[in-house]
Protein backbone atom coordinates (compact mmCIF):
# COMPACT_ATOMS: atom_id res chain seq x y z
CA UNK A 1 0.00 0.00 0.00
CA UNK A 2 1.46 3.36 -1.03
CA UNK A 3 1.74 6.34 1.30
CA UNK A 4 -1.16 8.20 -0.33
CA UNK A 5 -3.64 5.36 0.26
CA UNK A 6 -2.41 4.82 3.81
CA UNK A 7 -2.93 8.51 4.59
CA UNK A 8 -6.46 8.36 3.16
CA UNK A 9 -7.29 5.47 5.46
CA UNK A 10 -5.80 7.08 8.55
CA UNK A 11 -7.57 10.43 8.22
CA UNK A 12 -11.07 9.10 9.17
CA UNK A 13 -9.57 7.20 12.09
CA UNK A 14 -7.85 10.37 13.27
CA UNK A 15 -11.08 12.40 12.96
CA UNK A 16 -13.09 9.84 14.95
CA UNK A 17 -10.41 9.70 17.62
CA UNK A 18 -10.39 13.47 17.96
CA UNK A 19 -14.18 13.60 18.19
CA UNK A 20 -14.09 11.16 21.09
CA UNK A 21 -11.39 13.02 22.98
CA UNK A 22 -11.85 14.27 26.53
CA UNK A 23 -9.65 17.32 27.15
CA UNK A 24 -8.37 18.09 30.67
CA UNK A 25 -7.36 21.69 31.43
CA UNK A 26 -4.36 22.49 33.65
CA UNK A 27 -4.97 24.09 37.04
CA UNK A 28 -5.02 23.29 40.74
CA UNK A 29 -7.11 23.88 43.86
CA UNK A 30 -7.70 22.34 47.26
CA UNK A 31 -10.81 21.03 49.00
CA UNK A 32 -11.35 19.64 52.47
CA UNK A 33 -9.67 16.25 52.90
CA UNK A 34 -9.59 15.71 49.16
CA UNK A 35 -6.88 16.16 46.57
CA UNK A 36 -8.23 18.15 43.66
CA UNK A 37 -6.54 18.97 40.41
CA UNK A 38 -7.24 19.75 36.79
CA UNK A 39 -5.26 17.76 34.21
CA UNK A 40 -4.60 17.72 30.51
CA UNK A 41 -4.53 14.36 28.75
CA UNK A 42 -4.31 12.94 25.27
CA UNK A 43 -7.49 11.71 23.64
CA UNK A 44 -6.90 8.02 24.24
CA UNK A 45 -6.02 8.40 27.93
CA UNK A 46 -9.54 7.71 29.27
CA UNK A 47 -11.93 5.01 28.17
CA UNK A 48 -15.61 5.86 28.47
CA UNK A 49 -17.20 2.53 29.26
CA UNK A 50 -20.29 1.03 30.79
CA UNK A 51 -18.09 -1.62 32.41
CA UNK A 52 -16.80 0.70 35.13
CA UNK A 53 -16.84 -1.23 38.41
CA UNK A 54 -19.39 1.01 40.10
CA UNK A 55 -22.77 0.39 41.71
CA UNK A 56 -25.15 2.21 44.02
CA UNK A 57 -24.10 5.60 42.69
CA UNK A 58 -25.57 8.41 44.78
CA UNK A 59 -25.30 12.05 45.62
CA UNK A 60 -25.60 12.81 49.34
CA UNK A 61 -26.75 16.03 50.97
CA UNK A 62 -24.12 18.35 52.44
CA UNK A 63 -24.29 21.09 55.05
CA UNK A 64 -24.62 23.71 52.30
CA UNK A 65 -25.88 22.48 48.92
CA UNK A 66 -25.19 25.83 47.31
CA UNK A 67 -21.43 25.27 47.30
CA UNK A 68 -20.73 21.58 47.95
CA UNK A 69 -21.82 18.05 47.06
CA UNK A 70 -20.88 14.54 48.22
CA UNK A 71 -20.65 11.67 45.71
CA UNK A 72 -20.59 8.03 46.74
CA UNK A 73 -20.54 4.65 45.04
CA UNK A 74 -19.34 1.11 45.63
CA UNK A 75 -17.17 -1.33 43.72
CA UNK A 76 -16.57 -5.04 44.04
CA UNK A 77 -12.80 -4.62 43.77
CA UNK A 78 -10.46 -2.17 45.43
CA UNK A 79 -10.01 0.92 43.25
CA UNK A 80 -7.32 2.90 45.06
CA UNK A 81 -7.24 5.56 42.34
CA UNK A 82 -11.02 6.17 42.34
CA UNK A 83 -11.95 9.72 41.35
CA UNK A 84 -14.82 12.07 40.69
CA UNK A 85 -14.42 14.46 37.77
CA UNK A 86 -16.78 17.38 37.32
CA UNK A 87 -17.25 20.49 35.23
CA UNK A 88 -19.74 23.25 34.67
CA UNK A 89 -22.28 22.32 32.05
CA UNK A 90 -21.00 23.45 28.66
CA UNK A 91 -17.48 24.14 29.96
CA UNK A 92 -14.27 22.37 28.99
CA UNK A 93 -12.42 22.72 32.30
CA UNK A 94 -12.54 19.43 34.20
CA UNK A 95 -11.72 19.24 37.90
CA UNK A 96 -10.75 16.02 39.59
CA UNK A 97 -11.34 15.00 43.22
CA UNK A 98 -9.75 11.86 44.68
CA UNK A 99 -12.24 9.49 46.32
CA UNK A 100 -11.73 7.25 49.32
CA UNK A 101 -11.36 3.49 48.91
CA UNK A 102 -12.86 2.02 52.09
CA UNK A 103 -13.09 -1.74 52.39
CA UNK A 104 -16.46 -2.60 53.95
CA UNK A 105 -17.58 -6.09 54.96
CA UNK A 106 -21.07 -6.81 56.26
CA UNK A 107 -23.43 -9.77 55.89
CA UNK A 108 -20.35 -11.75 54.71
CA UNK A 109 -20.10 -9.55 51.62
CA UNK A 110 -17.21 -7.17 50.91
CA UNK A 111 -17.44 -4.06 48.77
CA UNK A 112 -15.34 -0.92 48.53
CA UNK A 113 -17.03 2.38 49.33
CA UNK A 114 -15.85 5.46 47.49
CA UNK A 115 -16.62 8.96 48.76
CA UNK A 116 -15.62 12.38 47.50
CA UNK A 117 -16.93 15.74 48.70
CA UNK A 118 -16.34 18.69 46.41
CA UNK A 119 -16.54 22.28 47.64
CA UNK A 120 -16.13 25.81 46.29
CA UNK A 121 -18.94 25.20 43.80
CA UNK A 122 -20.88 28.10 42.30
CA UNK A 123 -24.44 28.54 43.66
CA UNK A 124 -27.29 28.00 41.22
CA UNK A 125 -25.09 26.31 38.64
CA UNK A 126 -25.61 23.23 36.48
CA UNK A 127 -22.70 20.80 36.57
CA UNK A 128 -21.90 17.37 35.24
CA UNK A 129 -19.84 14.68 36.96
CA UNK A 130 -18.46 11.27 36.19
CA UNK A 131 -16.75 8.64 38.32
CA UNK A 132 -14.03 6.15 37.55
CA UNK A 133 -10.61 4.73 38.27
CA UNK A 134 -7.47 4.13 36.28
CA UNK A 135 -8.28 4.95 32.67
CA UNK A 136 -12.00 4.10 32.92
CA UNK A 137 -14.76 6.67 33.34
CA UNK A 138 -18.53 6.47 33.58
CA UNK A 139 -20.85 8.57 31.46
CA UNK A 140 -21.41 12.19 32.50
CA UNK A 141 -24.26 12.66 34.99
CA UNK A 142 -25.92 15.94 36.10
CA UNK A 143 -25.99 17.80 39.38
CA UNK A 144 -27.11 21.30 40.27
CA UNK A 145 -26.19 23.54 43.19
CA UNK A 146 -28.82 25.32 45.25
CA UNK A 147 -29.63 29.00 44.96
CA UNK A 148 -32.33 31.20 46.43
CA UNK A 149 -35.13 30.25 48.79
CA UNK A 150 -37.56 28.53 46.42
CA UNK A 151 -37.18 24.77 46.07
CA UNK A 152 -39.00 21.44 46.07
CA UNK A 153 -38.05 18.27 47.92
CA UNK A 154 -39.51 14.79 47.54
CA UNK A 155 -40.31 12.97 50.80
CA UNK A 156 -40.70 9.20 51.05
CA UNK A 157 -41.95 7.41 54.18
CA UNK A 158 -40.69 3.99 55.31
CA UNK A 159 -39.60 2.02 52.22
CA UNK A 160 -38.86 -1.28 54.00
CA UNK A 161 -40.18 -4.16 51.93
CA UNK A 162 -40.16 -7.88 51.35
CA UNK A 163 -40.45 -7.11 47.63
CA UNK A 164 -38.88 -3.80 46.58
CA UNK A 165 -40.95 -3.61 43.42
CA UNK A 166 -43.57 -1.94 45.64
CA UNK A 167 -40.97 0.68 46.58
CA UNK A 168 -40.23 1.18 42.90
CA UNK A 169 -43.94 1.54 42.14
CA UNK A 170 -44.04 4.46 44.59
CA UNK A 171 -40.75 6.16 43.80
CA UNK A 172 -40.75 5.95 40.01
CA UNK A 173 -43.99 7.89 39.38
CA UNK A 174 -43.09 10.36 42.15
CA UNK A 175 -39.78 11.16 40.44
CA UNK A 176 -41.39 11.28 37.01
CA UNK A 177 -44.00 13.77 38.24
CA UNK A 178 -41.49 15.84 40.23
CA UNK A 179 -38.30 15.85 38.20
CA UNK A 180 -37.83 19.46 39.35
CA UNK A 181 -37.19 18.30 42.93
CA UNK A 182 -33.77 19.41 44.16
CA UNK A 183 -33.27 16.61 46.73
CA UNK A 184 -35.17 13.76 48.33
CA UNK A 185 -35.72 12.53 51.87
CA UNK A 186 -36.29 8.94 53.03
CA UNK A 187 -37.82 9.00 56.51
CA UNK A 188 -36.14 5.91 57.99
CA UNK A 189 -36.59 2.16 57.74
CA UNK A 190 -35.11 2.38 54.29
CA UNK A 191 -34.75 -1.41 54.41
CA UNK A 192 -36.46 -4.08 56.46
CA UNK A 193 -33.21 -5.53 57.79
CA UNK A 194 -30.14 -3.35 58.18
CA UNK A 195 -27.64 -6.19 57.80
CA UNK A 196 -29.18 -7.74 54.68
CA UNK A 197 -26.95 -6.71 51.76
CA UNK A 198 -29.57 -7.92 49.25
CA UNK A 199 -32.10 -5.46 50.62
CA UNK A 200 -29.65 -2.58 50.49
CA UNK A 201 -28.82 -3.36 46.87
CA UNK A 202 -32.53 -3.65 46.08
CA UNK A 203 -33.14 -0.26 47.72
CA UNK A 204 -30.29 1.35 45.79
CA UNK A 205 -31.46 -0.23 42.52
CA UNK A 206 -34.79 1.56 42.91
CA UNK A 207 -33.38 4.98 43.80
CA UNK A 208 -30.25 5.03 41.63
CA UNK A 209 -31.70 6.81 38.61
CA UNK A 210 -32.83 9.61 40.91
CA UNK A 211 -29.89 9.55 43.34
CA UNK A 212 -27.43 9.97 40.46
CA UNK A 213 -29.13 13.31 39.71
CA UNK A 214 -30.20 14.77 43.06
CA UNK A 215 -28.90 14.18 46.59
CA UNK A 216 -30.54 12.13 49.29
CA UNK A 217 -31.10 13.31 52.85
CA UNK A 218 -31.59 10.00 54.71
CA UNK A 219 -33.14 9.47 58.14
CA UNK A 220 -32.11 6.44 60.18
CA UNK A 221 -34.88 4.12 61.37
CA UNK A 222 -35.01 1.27 63.85
CA UNK A 223 -34.86 -1.37 61.09
CA UNK A 224 -31.42 -0.08 60.13
CA UNK A 225 -30.26 -1.41 63.53
CA UNK A 226 -31.25 -5.07 63.03
CA UNK A 227 -28.96 -7.99 62.25
CA UNK A 228 -29.88 -11.14 60.33
CA UNK A 229 -31.25 -12.72 63.52
CA UNK A 230 -33.41 -9.65 64.18
CA UNK A 231 -31.31 -8.68 67.15
CA UNK A 232 -30.31 -5.06 67.64
CA UNK A 233 -26.82 -4.06 66.55
CA UNK A 234 -25.12 -0.81 65.66
CA UNK A 235 -26.42 0.62 62.33
CA UNK A 236 -23.20 -0.41 60.59
CA UNK A 237 -24.41 -0.50 56.99
CA UNK A 238 -26.41 2.73 57.19
CA UNK A 239 -23.57 4.75 58.71
CA UNK A 240 -21.14 3.49 56.06
CA UNK A 241 -23.46 4.00 53.09
CA UNK A 242 -24.20 7.68 53.80
CA UNK A 243 -21.45 10.22 54.47
CA UNK A 244 -23.37 13.03 56.13
CA UNK A 245 -22.56 16.49 57.56
CA UNK A 246 -20.30 16.47 60.61
CA UNK A 247 -21.72 16.38 64.15
CA UNK A 248 -20.46 16.46 67.71
CA UNK A 249 -19.50 14.26 69.42
CA UNK A 250 -18.06 12.67 66.28
CA UNK A 251 -18.70 9.15 67.61
CA UNK A 252 -22.29 9.70 66.40
CA UNK A 253 -21.21 10.63 62.87
CA UNK A 254 -23.86 9.74 60.24
CA UNK A 255 -26.51 8.99 62.88
CA UNK A 256 -27.95 12.51 63.23
CA UNK A 257 -27.06 15.73 61.43
CA UNK A 258 -28.36 19.03 60.07
CA UNK A 259 -28.23 20.86 56.76
CA UNK A 260 -29.46 24.02 55.10
CA UNK A 261 -31.33 24.35 51.84
CA UNK A 262 -32.39 27.82 50.81
CA UNK A 263 -33.74 29.56 53.91
CA UNK A 264 -34.71 26.28 55.60
CA UNK A 265 -32.67 24.60 58.31
CA UNK A 266 -33.27 20.84 58.58
CA UNK A 267 -32.40 18.89 61.73
CA UNK A 268 -32.37 15.10 61.23
CA UNK A 269 -32.67 13.16 64.48
CA UNK A 270 -31.68 9.67 65.53
CA UNK A 271 -34.73 8.41 67.46
CA UNK A 272 -33.38 4.90 68.11
CA UNK A 273 -32.93 5.55 71.82
CA UNK A 274 -34.23 2.18 73.01
CA UNK A 275 -32.38 0.18 70.36
CA UNK A 276 -28.95 1.78 70.80
CA UNK A 277 -28.80 2.48 74.53
CA UNK A 278 -26.78 -0.68 75.13
CA UNK A 279 -24.11 0.56 72.72
CA UNK A 280 -24.40 4.31 73.28
CA UNK A 281 -25.72 4.92 76.81
CA UNK A 282 -25.12 8.69 76.62
CA UNK A 283 -26.58 9.15 73.13
CA UNK A 284 -29.85 10.83 74.08
CA UNK A 285 -28.29 13.53 76.23
CA UNK A 286 -25.48 14.04 73.73
CA UNK A 287 -27.99 14.41 70.92
CA UNK A 288 -30.10 16.83 72.93
CA UNK A 289 -27.01 18.94 73.62
CA UNK A 290 -26.13 18.89 69.92
CA UNK A 291 -29.70 19.85 68.97
CA UNK A 292 -29.72 22.82 71.36
CA UNK A 293 -26.41 24.06 70.00
CA UNK A 294 -27.48 23.49 66.41
CA UNK A 295 -30.73 25.40 66.86
CA UNK A 296 -29.10 28.27 68.72
CA UNK A 297 -26.66 28.81 65.83
CA UNK A 298 -28.97 28.73 62.82
CA UNK A 299 -30.12 32.02 61.34
CA UNK A 300 -32.49 30.49 58.78
CA UNK A 301 -36.09 31.68 58.63
CA UNK A 302 -37.57 28.17 58.68
CA UNK A 303 -36.74 25.18 60.89
CA UNK A 304 -37.84 21.64 60.01
CA UNK A 305 -37.24 18.48 62.05
CA UNK A 306 -37.05 15.03 60.43
CA UNK A 307 -37.41 12.11 62.84
CA UNK A 308 -38.22 8.46 62.23
CA UNK A 309 -40.25 7.53 65.32
CA UNK A 310 -43.49 9.41 65.76
CA UNK A 311 -44.04 11.79 68.69
CA UNK A 312 -47.66 10.63 69.14
CA UNK A 313 -48.85 7.33 70.60
CA UNK A 314 -51.86 5.62 69.04
CA UNK A 315 -54.38 3.24 70.53
CA UNK A 316 -54.80 -0.09 68.73
CA UNK A 317 -57.88 -0.64 66.63
CA UNK A 318 -57.28 -4.24 65.57
CA UNK A 319 -55.20 -5.78 68.38
CA UNK A 320 -56.52 -7.19 71.65
CA UNK A 321 -53.87 -5.64 73.89
CA UNK A 322 -54.87 -2.27 75.33
CA UNK A 323 -52.93 0.92 74.63
CA UNK A 324 -54.11 4.42 75.27
CA UNK A 325 -53.53 7.32 72.93
CA UNK A 326 -51.11 9.97 74.05
CA UNK A 327 -47.47 10.72 73.32
CA UNK A 328 -44.59 8.38 72.70
CA UNK A 329 -41.31 8.36 74.62
CA UNK A 330 -39.78 10.28 71.72
CA UNK A 331 -42.55 12.84 71.83
CA UNK A 332 -42.21 13.34 75.57
CA UNK A 333 -38.49 14.00 75.18
CA UNK A 334 -38.41 16.11 72.03
CA UNK A 335 -41.67 18.05 71.76
CA UNK A 336 -40.82 20.54 74.56
CA UNK A 337 -37.56 21.26 72.70
CA UNK A 338 -39.46 21.80 69.47
CA UNK A 339 -41.62 24.32 71.33
CA UNK A 340 -38.60 26.06 72.85
CA UNK A 341 -36.81 26.53 69.54
CA UNK A 342 -39.93 27.43 67.55
CA UNK A 343 -39.71 24.58 65.06
CA UNK A 344 -42.04 25.18 62.11
CA UNK A 345 -42.62 21.61 60.85
CA UNK A 346 -42.01 18.15 62.34
CA UNK A 347 -42.09 15.20 59.94
CA UNK A 348 -42.08 11.64 61.28
CA UNK A 349 -42.69 8.07 60.10
CA UNK A 350 -42.49 4.58 61.70
CA UNK A 351 -46.22 3.82 62.08
CA UNK A 352 -46.90 3.41 58.33
CA UNK A 353 -49.85 5.76 58.34
CA UNK A 354 -50.27 9.20 56.75
CA UNK A 355 -51.89 11.81 58.97
CA UNK A 356 -51.67 15.54 59.54
CA UNK A 357 -52.13 16.70 63.13
CA UNK A 358 -52.10 20.43 62.70
CA UNK A 359 -50.20 22.61 65.15
CA UNK A 360 -49.34 21.35 68.64
CA UNK A 361 -47.64 23.13 71.53
CA UNK A 362 -47.32 21.98 75.12
CA UNK A 363 -48.92 18.66 74.06
CA UNK A 364 -52.21 20.18 72.97
CA UNK A 365 -53.73 21.96 69.99
CA UNK A 366 -52.17 25.38 69.60
CA UNK A 367 -51.89 27.44 66.43
CA UNK A 368 -48.51 28.76 67.61
CA UNK A 369 -46.93 25.31 67.82
CA UNK A 370 -45.09 23.28 65.16
CA UNK A 371 -47.04 21.58 62.39
CA UNK A 372 -46.86 17.79 62.86
CA UNK A 373 -47.21 15.32 59.96
CA UNK A 374 -46.61 11.58 59.96
CA UNK A 375 -45.61 10.74 56.43
CA UNK A 376 -47.15 7.29 55.70
CA UNK A 377 -45.66 4.25 53.96
CA UNK A 378 -43.72 3.74 50.70
CA UNK A 379 -42.93 0.00 50.79
CA UNK A 380 -45.06 -3.13 51.00
CA UNK A 381 -45.03 -3.45 54.82
CA UNK A 382 -48.42 -2.03 55.69
CA UNK A 383 -50.55 -1.92 58.84
CA UNK A 384 -54.10 -1.73 57.49
CA UNK A 385 -56.62 -0.40 60.01
CA UNK A 386 -54.19 -0.92 62.90
CA UNK A 387 -54.42 2.49 64.54
CA UNK A 388 -57.39 4.30 65.97
CA UNK A 389 -57.83 7.97 65.22
CA UNK A 390 -55.88 10.19 67.60
CA UNK A 391 -57.72 13.17 69.05
CA UNK A 392 -55.06 15.40 67.48
CA UNK A 393 -55.44 13.97 63.97
CA UNK A 394 -56.86 16.44 61.47
CA UNK A 395 -56.53 14.36 58.30
CA UNK A 396 -56.17 10.59 57.78
CA UNK A 397 -55.38 8.96 54.45
CA UNK A 398 -58.15 6.74 53.04
CA UNK A 399 -58.28 3.35 54.77
CA UNK A 400 -56.96 0.70 54.34
CA UNK A 401 -53.82 2.61 53.49
CA UNK A 402 -51.70 2.12 50.42
CA UNK A 403 -48.35 3.67 49.56
CA UNK A 404 -47.85 7.42 49.28
CA UNK A 405 -45.22 10.12 48.97
CA UNK A 406 -45.06 13.84 49.76
CA UNK A 407 -43.57 17.02 48.39
CA UNK A 408 -42.23 19.93 50.40
CA UNK A 409 -42.24 23.23 48.52
CA UNK A 410 -40.49 26.23 50.02
CA UNK A 411 -41.01 29.85 49.01
CA UNK A 412 -40.18 33.17 50.64
CA UNK A 413 -43.27 33.17 52.83
CA UNK A 414 -44.55 29.58 52.99
CA UNK A 415 -43.71 25.92 53.41
CA UNK A 416 -46.27 23.66 51.77
CA UNK A 417 -46.40 19.89 52.31
CA UNK A 418 -48.60 17.89 49.96
CA UNK A 419 -49.37 14.16 50.07
CA UNK A 420 -49.91 12.05 46.94
CA UNK A 421 -50.76 8.52 45.96
CA UNK A 422 -48.41 6.97 43.37
CA UNK A 423 -51.12 7.58 40.77
CA UNK A 424 -50.65 11.31 41.31
CA UNK A 425 -53.95 11.71 43.15
CA UNK A 426 -53.56 14.37 45.82
CA UNK A 427 -54.38 13.38 49.38
CA UNK A 428 -54.14 16.73 51.13
CA UNK A 429 -51.99 19.82 51.40
CA UNK A 430 -51.10 22.03 54.34
CA UNK A 431 -49.00 25.17 54.57
CA UNK A 432 -47.13 27.13 57.20
CA UNK A 433 -46.92 30.84 56.47
CA UNK A 434 -44.85 33.64 57.96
Amino acid sequence: MNKKKLTALLIPVFVITCAAAYTFIPGAKTITQQSLRATKSVAAHYELTSSVDAMNIRQVITKDSATSRTFMWQSELAEKDAVVEYRRQGADDILKSAATNERFTDDNVTTYIHTATVTDLIPGTAYKYRIGYGKKRSEWMPFHTAQGNNFKALIFPDSQSSDYSAWAATLDPAWQANSDAQFFINMGDLVDNGQDHYQWNAWFDVVENMSRQIPIAPVMGNHETYDRDWQVRRPIAYTHFFSLPAVTPDKYQNQYYSFDYGDVHFAVLNTQMSELTQFQPDMLQDEINWFKEDMSQTTKKWKVVLMHKDPLQYAFQSRPQPREEGFSEEGTVWMPLFDKYNIDVVLSAHLHTYRTRGHIRNFRRDADGPLYIITGVAGNVRYPSLWKQHSLDEYIAPQPETDNYLTLEASENALTITGFLPSGEQLNAVSVNK
